[in-house]
């Protein structure tokens, strides 16, 4: 059944509402993100009761009216309830549970993996190579539990991300298979604790080093932590995410926005002119600090304010910004700006202000662009769109890189 409704004259007033199945069933047909705001508003049960009330006012009989009156109540009462309070199963209740302990236990699990003290021998005779068989078993273990959940669990931003660590694990199954870990069809790994063995430690540890942050380990760790690992759910087994209007890491990110593109912009890089308004060959090299000092802190601030969101939309693009700045960290060390391990900026201004600002320019157009399109994004997402951003393109599949390997698997 199709229902068609016209609101006055406007066009643009008409809305249509496509056939539902009866159940909870047929609730999922209709697209709870878009919807949710009329709801909450109150416009979407205004508008389905004047219609109602339109349809009775044809009707002509008014004992016969006032029986359609009464189912039509009970139908709209029945969809706003669902839509409001979507239903999940004991099963998924279940798995959303387990996921999110899975979750955390895995969080625990590669940080030991990254822990040096882990790599080294104790005084109660535990040997190195021992403790990191005993990591890798748990590792796999809660990983695989992760996976296993995913499959029915209904925790969308969570889901996203385990999709996107199995594709990472995906890209690394060579490395993983030197230390006897080998990816099965499910997505589940299996561990050969002899080979691990044989392997040797500094191979795990290798694989798992916080130093490097491309590193198989710091990149799961990372998706671990954008899964919001120790958030809670609500009753209905969603996941609690932000609210709009984080002005902190708002204003950070559009700050960064900003001082990214003045750093690939002519205008900062414009030769100073001397007291008779001619033209030199020098820089304004002091203008140029500045702004760079400026893109340090801010790019520092954001991460700081942002890093700890569960929503997708905000956790994705500080993921583009970090592995862009991990493949840029060389080029960036020219001109005195270190990374640290947790992602940190630090600005060396000697070093800085004895680089080639021609350089410095070109590697920003670059570089520098591709953060401020990034930022602007995390600006957008933590101030206007906090509650709206779920990881999913409108097609309904994951809008996180790499994710949509394990979509089926899922």
């Amino acid at each position: 059944m199709g229902i068609k409704i016209n609101v006055g004259s406007n066009q643009n007033s008409s809305y249509l509402f496509q056939s539902m199945s009866s159940g909870s069933g047929g609730m999922a047909n209709l697209n709870f993100l878009s919807d949710y705001a009329s709801i909450k508003n109150g416009s979407y049960g205004r508008l389905m009761k004047t219609y109602y009330g339109m349809k009775q006012q044809e009707a002509g009989s008014s004992s016969s009216s006032a029986g359609r009156k009464s189912n039509a109540s009970n139908v709209l009462d029945k969809i706003l309830e669902e839509k409001k309070n979507p239903k999940v199963s004991k099963e998924a209740q279940k798995a959303n549970a387990d996921l999110t302990t899975g979750l955390s236990n895995l969080k625990s699990s590669v940080s030991t993996l990254q822990n040096g003290k882990t790599y080294t021998d104790t005084e109660n005779g535990q040997s190195a190579a021992d403790k990191a068989v005993s990591a890798m078993k748990a590792y796999v273990s809660d990983y695989n539990d992760v996976v296993n959940a995913s499959k029915n669990s209904t925790l969308r931003n969570k889901t996203a991300y385990v999709a996107n660590m199995m594709s990472c694990t995906a890209a690394n199954a060579d490395k993983l298979a030197e230390l006897g870990v080998t990816i099965n069809e499910n997505g589940t790994l299996q561990l050969n604790e002899s080979k691990l063995k044989a392997a040797g430690p500094s191979k795990v540890q290798e694989l798992f080093s916080p130093s490097d942050i491309m590193s198989y380990g710091s990149t799961i760790a990372s998706r671990v932590q954008f899964t919001g690992a120790n958030s809670s759910t609500n009753s209905t087994g969603s996941t609690q995410t932000d609210t709009p209007g984080n002005t902190t890491a708002g204003s950070s990110a559009s700050s960064l926005k900003e001082d990214s593109k003045k750093l690939a912009s002519d205008e900062l890089y414009a030769m100073m002119k001397d007291k008779d308004g001619n033209e030199t060959n020098q820089y304004d090299i002091g203008k140029i600090f500045a702004t760079a000092k400026s893109f340090v802190s801010n790019y520092n601030k954001m991460f700081d304010a942002a890093e700890s969101s569960t929503n997708s939309g905000v956790i994705a693009n500080l993921s583009y910004i970090r592995e862009k700045t991990a493949r840029n960290e060389d080029a960036l060390k020219q001109f005195g700006i270190s990374v640290d391990q947790k992602g940190r900026m630090k600005i060396n201004e000697d070093t800085f202000k004895k680089a080639d600002m021609s350089k410095v320019q070109k590697f920003f157009k670059d570089y520098g662009s591709s953060v401020a399109t990034n930022a602007s994004l995390v600006d957008f997402y933590m101030t206007t769109q906090a509650n709206a951003a779920s990881g999913y393109t409108a097609s309904g599949g994951y809008n996180v890189q790499g994710s949509a390997r394990f979509a089926d698997t899922m």
